[in-house]
């Protein structure tokens, strides 16, 4: 029998299919990789935030297994109720030793803990400010805190300065990625810690890409920057360079406390399973300890960034992520499948990923990659013409 909610996904997809922003999945055929198998063939993956390559690392494998022997697969429960286990304490302990505060707080993704943090610390009364290119997450959570959102412009602290002054309220909090997902620029974290000081702000700052990638010991944007002692609240990813699932804030004893109160994200979710903790500890420790990942990860930055100012396409090589903006959905795809046919899988980004007029491909570097892989990609992008086509100052 027919449902209407059948004509409704239906004409939402003919929708998607005329502006060209259709999607579709297709699963690997193995594990994660710098190497990966697509439909029965071998492609280099440029699309992966796996970004030191610990993903299918064996010292990882090994935890989830000696793990799994111990606690079996599921968690049962949330941690409120009966899910809680020894990794998960041992796990966040780590995590606030290498972040450098006093506790940190598990949860099961990015996206629930950025949820989870927002909707615990705000209410109607407050204000939330956030970067105009905020991840999705960011940008979720903000709303479902139920506080008054203001929107500024990407990076402007003079606009965002301007907007702390004209919004005074009970609370005020302050929202960034620090590394953007789409485009691998910066936040400019030395310009707002000091503005939220001087405001009395709360500075909440998302470092699911910077984690592993900069900073003393993988800490991140916050500790390369020398400010990780000046913002109270930090968010990251064990998905990404930790190669394993979940994420994680890095916060204050009260506050740990308070989320595990408050944040229905945790309150109201089955806990992750003990296994996967004790991989995620693995490739903490490996993204702590293993300094010749991260040095691998910035040689093969510092060549692709190098390749792309040779073809006169704009590379600031301050991350792995390296967007080539060519405005149009439908030239993304067909970039995307032409670099595809030279066996190199660099995915389309399109709206409402990315704002409209800026479909891209978005490279994605990795420890795992070796010379000879990024070359080849610089060369294969020569070969199609992207630096004629790319929007101008885009990138």
């Amino acid at each position: 029998m027919r449902s209407p909610v059948d004509g409704w996904a239906e004409a939402g997809l003919a929708h998607l299919s005329a502006r060209g922003h259709r999607r579709h999945l297709e699963p690997l055929e193995g594990a994660q990789g710098a190497l990966v198998r697509l439909s029965g063939e071998t492609v280099i993956n440029f699309s992966s935030n796996d970004y030191l390559g610990l993903a299918a690392d064996g010292r990882l494998s090994s935890a989830l297994r000696d793990a799994t022997v111990r606690y079996g697969v599921g968690s049962g429960a949330s941690r409120l109720v009966v899910g809680d286990s020894l990794v998960h304490r041992e796990l966040e302990g780590q995590l606030a030793r290498l972040m450098g505060t006093e506790s940190a707080r598990l949860f099961n993704s990015g996206y629930a803990a950025n949820l989870g943090v927002l909707s615990a610390l705000l209410g109607p009364e407050d204000v939330v400010f956030s970067d105009a290119l905020n991840h999705a997450s960011l940008v979720d959570g903000c709303r479902l805190s139920r506080a008054k959102v203001v929107v500024y412009p990407h990076g402007d602290v003079g606009a965002l300065a301007q907007l702390l002054a004209t919004h005074p309220v009970r609370r005020q909090l302050v929202v960034t990625d620090a590394v953007f997902s789409m485009d691998g620029d910066w936040a400019p974290l030395e310009q707002l810690v000091p503005l939220c000081e001087q405001h009395g702000a709360g500075l909440l700052v998302d470092e699911a890409h910077a984690f592993g990638v900069l900073g003393p010991s993988g800490a991140g944007l916050c500790a390369e920057l020398g400010l990780s002692a000046r913002v109270p609240l930090r968010m990251g990813t064990l998905g990404k360079a930790a190669g394993a699932y979940g994420a994680f804030v890095a916060c204050s004893e009260a506050v740990a406390d308070w989320l595990t109160h408050r944040a229905r994200a945790l309150v109201f979710s089955t806990s992750l399973p003990a296994p996967l903790c004790a991989a995620a500890s693995a490739g903490v420790e490996a993204l702590a300890t293993d300094e010749a990942l991260r040095e691998r990860l910035w040689r093969n930055i510092r060549r692709f960034s190098a390749g792309l100012e040779a073809l006169g396409l704009p590379a600031q090589g301050r991350s792995p992520i390296f967007p080539v903006v060519l405005g149009d959905p439908v030239r993304a795809v067909e970039a995307s499948r032409a670099l595809r046919e030279r066996h190199l899988l660099v995915k389309p980004i399109r709206p409402p990923t990315v704002p409209e007029g800026t479909s891209r491909l978005r490279v994605s570097l990795s420890a795992a990659h070796s010379e000879g892989n990024v070359d080849l990609l610089v060369s294969a992008l020569a070969e199609l013409g992207l630096a004629e086509q790319a929007a101008p100052g885009e990138g």
